[in-house]
């Protein structure tokens, strides 16, 4: 197929591109760069750069494709309860724009980039696709927001959609990794440590109900995630569907330090700080739906080789992306 990756010079949205690419499919990346990075747009991929509620550009670039992937959107927790408006305009507006440009070609397949932060505070872990969506913040709001319009397009205009919801995308491909400006994930903070580019790592907490006392989350490697989204298009014919990504355990924040340690050989000091509000004990993902209807198998579960891999790509680009 010809697919438009919708944020495709973004972190995921590239080694998507990557993944895609490597399937035989054609792709055209559209992104106005506001975060992501012109030198992550593959050689083998056609580049629009443009925002997505300008309706004209978007059509341009949607012409002879067949689907969608969707990765462009504001998703900084904080932020978004600073400035709600911005992540309900971006977020829910243009993806309206999307979806009604994708219409107007005849275009109705589509794979959107969803959150777990659909859930809210879980009820239950690992957190099951059927579980109660109580968000917590507008950014989680703006994505459940999105999901359930997705449903109306498939009941009025027949679209067929694949929503894909996960929590830390991790790691890198050779040739893509993760460089945001500000940095607010924890792997690549960890890394900036070994760099030399920070003093310590900041730990929020030690005293959390979980084994080691710090926060639990759900790491998945880039490439896996890539990956899922890949299979999930290409399973779009029959009927749409919802899945959760995640490795279903999750690791702690000492855990992911102490695999930093261990790679880098560099004794990354921790500094430690009270919890952050809002923040849970523990969020995991089942993703067992997805491995049982389309056989999605990830290949790179374990937190060492995400920080390993992480840990490579930082090493050949000291400088990120260098724009």
């Amino acid at each position: 197929m010809k697919v438009l990756v919708a944020g495709g010079a973004g972190y995921i949205g590239s080694v998507a591109v990557e993944e895609l690419l490597k399937a035989g499919h054609s792709v055209v990346v559209f992104d106005n760069l506001s975060k992501g990075h012109e030198k992550a747009v593959h050689p083998e991929a056609s580049f629009f750069r443009g925002d997505l509620g300008d309706s004209e550009r978007l059509e341009e670039a949607l012409e002879g494709c067949e689907a969608v992937l969707h990765f462009a959107a504001d998703s900084l927790v904080g932020e978004s309860m600073r400035d709600p408006g911005k992540y309900f305009k971006n977020n829910l507006g243009n993806t309206l724009s999307l979806l009604e440009a994708m219409r107007k070609k005849g275009i109705g397949k589509i794979v959107f980039s969803s959150t777990a932060a659909v859930y809210g505070e879980p009820e239950n872990l690992p957190i099951r696709e059927i579980d109660r969506q109580v968000p917590t913040n507008p950014y989680g709001e703006s994505k459940k927001m999105i999901e359930g319009i997705l449903g109306w397009y498939e009941k009025i205009f027949g679209f067929r959609f694949a929503v894909l919801r996960y929590f830390n995308a991790a790691g890198a491909s050779e040739r893509c990794g993760e460089d945001h400006a500000p940095e607010s994930h924890l792997i690549p903070l960890v890394l900036q440590v070994a760099l030399g580019k920070r003093d310590f790592i900041e730990v929020f907490g030690e005293d959390y109900p979980t084994a080691d006392g710090t926060c639990v989350r759900d790491y998945i490697h880039v490439i896996d995630l890539a990956q899922a989204h890949v299979q999930a298009l290409e399973a779009l014919d029959e009927k749409s569907f919802t899945f959760n990504l995640g490795n279903g355990l999750g690791f702690s924040v000492k855990q992911v330090i102490e695999a930093a340690r261990s790679i880098t050989g560099h004794p990354i000091p921790v500094k430690m700080a009270s919890r952050r509000e809002g923040d849970p004990a523990v969020l995991v993902a089942s993703s067992e739906a997805i491995k049982k209807t389309l056989g999605w198998d990830p290949k790179h579960p374990g937190i060492e080789s995400i920080v390993e891999s992480a840990w490579l790509w930082h090493l050949a680009h000291r400088e990120g992306y260098g724009e």
